[in-house]
C-alpha cells in the first residue's frame, strides 16, 4: 500500500465494488471490513477509513430501536459505494493512488489567492475526502439519532436511554488511533492484519445488533469481548510512554505477532458467531443451508394436497 499498484487493479476495484453492491443480499456484516480494507488500497487517511464504519453501526442500532432501517439523506450502501466506485475508476485512468496525494485546488487550477490559507491550498485530495466523509457521517449519526429519541417519545420511552447503545462504538475507535500513535510499527508496516482485526470488531458488534432486533431482545448488546485485546494493548503501550511500567509486548516482534494473533481471535470469535446462527436457524426451520434438505418429489406433494 506504499505505492502505485497496476491501473487494472483499480479498475477491478470499481467494477467488483459496483457488482458486489448491486448483488448484496446474502450478508452485510463483512461490508464494513472490506470497505476499510479498499479504503487503504487507495491510500486513504486511516482515521477516515475507521470512521468509516459508524454509518454500518449508527444505522443498525437505529433500526434495532425504531424497527424500521433509515438510511441517511447520503447513504453508504447507495451514494458512499457509487461514490468510491468512481473514485477507483479515476484512480484507475490517472494511474495510482498517489494521484489523491496531491493539492485538491492546484491539480483543479484553482490560483492561490492571498484570502486562501496555504494549508487550505495544499490540502491534498485524501484530506479533503476526510472533510466530506466527516460531514456525511455527522449528519447521518445525528439523523438517526434523532429518529431513535423520536421514536421512543412516541412509545412513551426514555428518549435519553438508547443513546448509551452509541458508546461501545466511540469507545473502541477512541482506542484505534491512540494505539496506532504508540505503535508506530503497526501504522506504518502492519495495517492490514489491524484492519482486518477492526473490521472485524465492527461486524461482531453489528451481527449481535441484528440478531437481539430480530429474536427481539430487549437488552441492547453493549459489550464485545474482540474490543479486550485492544483495551489491553493500549494499556501495556501507554506505560512506557508516561513511563510507569514497561511493555510486555514491546515494539517489535511480540507485537506484530500480537496484531495477528487479534486478527485470527477476530475471524474466529466472528465466525462462530456467524455458525452458531446457521446452525440455530437450520435447526429451528428443519433445513439445511445453501442445500435443500427435503427435494421437490410430485407424489408426496400430490398425497399432502388430497
Amino acid at each position: 500500500m506504499d505505492q502505485d499498484m497496476p491501473p487494472w487493479v483499480y479498475w477491478s476495484f470499481a467494477i467488483g465494488l459496483f457488482l458486489y453492491q448491486t448483488f448484496d443480499a446474502v450478508d452485510d456484516d463483512f461490508d464494513s471490513l472490506w470497505l476499510l480494507v479498499l479504503l487503504r488500497y487507495l491510500r486513504i487517511h486511516e482515521l477516515i477509513s475507521s470512521l468509516a464504519t459508524l454509518t454500518f453501526y449508527v444505522q443498525t442500532w437505529d433500526e434495532y430501536y425504531t424497527q424500521t432501517l433509515t438510511l441517511g439523506i447520503i447513504s453508504g450502501p447507495v451514494e458512499g459505494i457509487l461514490t468510491l466506485c468512481i473514485v477507483y475508476a479515476i484512480t484507475g485512468i490517472k494511474g495510482g493512488g498517489s494521484f489523491w496525494q496531491q493539492s485538491m485546488f492546484q491539480t483543479l487550477g484553482i490560483a492561490n489567492h492571498d484570502f486562501i490559507p496555504d494549508y487550505i491550498y495544499n490540502l491534498p485530495f485524501n484530506e479533503w475526502y476526510m472533510v466530506y466523509g466527516g460531514f456525511v457521517l455527522v449528519l447521518n449519526t445525528l439523523q438517526s439519532a434523532y429518529n431513535v429519541m423520536q421514536h421512543r417519545r412516541k412509545v412513551s420511552k426514555d428518549p435519553i436511554e438508547p443513546l448509551y447503545g452509541l458508546v461501545p462504538y466511540f469507545a473502541t475507535w477512541a482506542l484505534v488511533p491512540i494505539y496506532l500513535y504508540l505503535q508506530p510499527i503497526i501504522l506504518n508496516h502492519h495495517l492490514i492484519p489491524f484492519v482486518f482485526y477492526m473490521g472485524l470488531i465492527n461486524a461482531y458488534s453489528v451481527g449481535q445488533i441484528i440478531v437481539a432486533h430480530l429474536v427481539k431482545n430487549p437488552e441492547f448488546p453493549m459489550y464485545n469481548v474482540l474490543t479486550l485485546p485492544l483495551a489491553l494493548a493500549v494499556v501495556d503501550s501507554f506505560g512506557p510512554a508516561i513511563g510507569v511500567w514497561p511493555s510486555a509486548l514491546g515494539s517489535g516482534t511480540y507485537q506484530i505477532a500480537f496484531v495477528f494473533l487479534c486478527m485470527g481471535l477476530g475471524f474466529g470469535v466472528y465466525g462462530s458467531f456467524v455458525y452458531d446462527i446457521i446452525t440455530s436457524i437450520c435447526d429451528y426451520l428443519d433445513i439445511w443451508c445453501l442445500t435443500i434438505k427435503y427435494p421437490y418429489d410430485e407424489k408426496d406433494e400430490t398425497k399432502k394436497a388430497k
